[in-house]
């Protein structure tokens, strides 16, 4: 059954990305605080504020950004959200 779209609308959200062994990286969005859902944004400025509030420590420890864990900062994506019926 073909569910109904009733609105579209385009947010921000913060996509985490992590190297694995050899080329595979893994990328999801990340959730907000609280909920699984992903933490969307109207704006790229609150999306980075957000990011830089809760992931900017990634930016200044080397030993998270090197092998094992291969870290990088989140980016802002955009992302298209459909409510439906």
């Amino acid at each position: 059954m073909a569910r109904e779209v009733l609105a579209t609308r385009t947010r921000w959200a913060a996509m985490w990305r992590q190297r694995k062994k050899g080329r595979t990286v893994e990328m999801h969005l990340l959730p907000g605080f609280g909920n699984s859902l992903p933490a969307l944004f109207r704006t790229r400025r609150e999306c980075r504020e957000w990011i830089d509030k809760h992931y900017g420590y990634i930016r200044d420890r080397l030993d998270l950004r090197r092998p094992p864990n291969n870290w990088r900062m989140p980016q802002p994506v955009k992302v298209t959200v459909e409510y439906l019926r």
